[in-house]
């Protein structure tokens, strides 16, 4: 029988290995998924990995789709860190693209050079505020962040639909459930002619300039650390796990607000029931192959980019279903979480003990 054992030293190359050996058990896996559906392994690599990236507007596609999984998964990399676990960005998400959709179409017909500002701050806001409700209920009732974040995802989805539906529905719209197209002043600018890509992807430059610098200088990054990895020291340190709560779900809903609002106000530009392939729960992918650290998620969002513009592309080009892009989202993160158990424990043969046949006692006869 095996048991899992705890090293005592865990292997500081290997953990920064493992997304690189999670990757190739995933094409190796995935090539065996290729063979079963009867199609060439090489060719559907190369669909899914080199024909998206052979134009400038594939490249533009996958800025466009790395840039809201980078931002958020700053935020969360954050809360990860002090094993706060944010699953509900997908929500956060939303509410940041209602908030900010919301001031775009109260500034619908005016022009005003203000709209775009407000909206970013208003995504921010209410992604923010997404994020500090579970704060609220893990601080006063002590609910469980995984749980609550996931749950209020669901809400800001029904919320969202109910809005496109109903009251912010496009009267001109053949009945589908969208607003109106938001002016020219409430969106990001497109940075060339023929690509989507736009201005929203210096929000997310400064986002991880300014996250790298908050992981190596800031004192209440070292505090959220310690937190995370012994929670007993920061105790006695002095550091207060429910500040260390409240700033970690708030900041990764404020990121997640942002990515919201860089959707709707960017590719998109309008408010509709797609706003998001689920880039709010690939962003927890995103960062624990990015090790959670901020340079670290930018190569690992784009990788995971990549998987979407593939999977895509494999659609048209190998009539695969759509759900082949979340399945090698899957097994990447199996196979990533897998490599890290074996990096922080080892199986250990567990000795069975040998059971020893004794005799019952006879019992002594009384003398007559």
């Amino acid at each position: 029988m095996h048991l899992l054992e705890p090293r005592a030293n865990p292997s500081v190359i290997m953990r920064w290995a493992s997304p690189a050996l999670a990757v190739l058990l995933t094409l190796f896996v995935g090539s065996l998924l290729f063979i079963a559906l009867k199609k060439d392994p090489l060719e559907a690599f190369r669909v899914f990995f080199i024909d998206p990236l052979n134009s400038a507007y594939g490249w533009s596609e996958l800025l466009l789709k790395a840039s809201p999984l980078i931002l958020i998964a700053q935020g969360l990399a954050i809360g990860f860190k002090a094993r706060i676990y944010n699953i509900g960005a997908e929500g956060q998400l939303i509410m940041g693209a209602i908030f900010g959709g919301g001031v775009a179409l109260l500034f619908e017909g005016t022009g005003s050079s203000f709209a775009l500002p407000a909206m970013v701050l208003a995504g921010a806001l209410g992604g923010a505020l997404w994020g500090a409700l579970p704060a609220l209920l893990k601080t006063r009732f002590n609910a469980e962040e995984t749980l609550t974040t996931l749950m209020l995802a669901y809400v800001a989805s029904f919320l969202l639909s109910w809005l496109v539906s109903g009251p912010w529905k496009d009267p001109g719209g053949m009945n589908f459930p969208q607003t109106v197209m938001f002016a020219a002043t409430s969106q990001f600018s497109m940075l060339a002619d023929g690509l989507r890509i736009n201005t929203s992807i210096f929000i997310t430059l400064a986002a991880v300039a300014a996250f790298y610098l908050f992981t190596k200088k800031s004192l209440l990054a070292y505090a959220i650390t310690v937190g995370g990895e012994a929670p007993a020291a920061a105790r006695y340190a002095g550091f207060s796990s429910k500040r260390t709560v409240w700033f970690a779900l708030t900041l990764s809903g404020l990121t997640a607000g942002l990515a919201g609002i860089a959707e709707v106000a960017g590719p998109i530009g309008q408010l509709n029931l797609n706003i998001s392939p689920g880039y709010g729960y690939a962003a927890i992918i995103v960062a624990w192959i990015g090790r959670l650290h901020p340079v670290g998620i930018v190569g690992a969002g784009l990788l995971m980019a990549l998987l979407y513009l593939g999977g895509e592309q494999a659609q048209l080009a190998l009539q695969l279903p759509a759900a082949i892009t979340g399945l090698f989202q899957g097994m990447l993160l199996f196979f990533l979480l897998g490599c890290d158990a074996f990096i922080d424990y080892r199986l250990r043969r567990r000795k069975r003990r040998a059971v020893v046949a004794t005799k019952p006692a006879v019992p002594v006869q009384e003398a007559a």
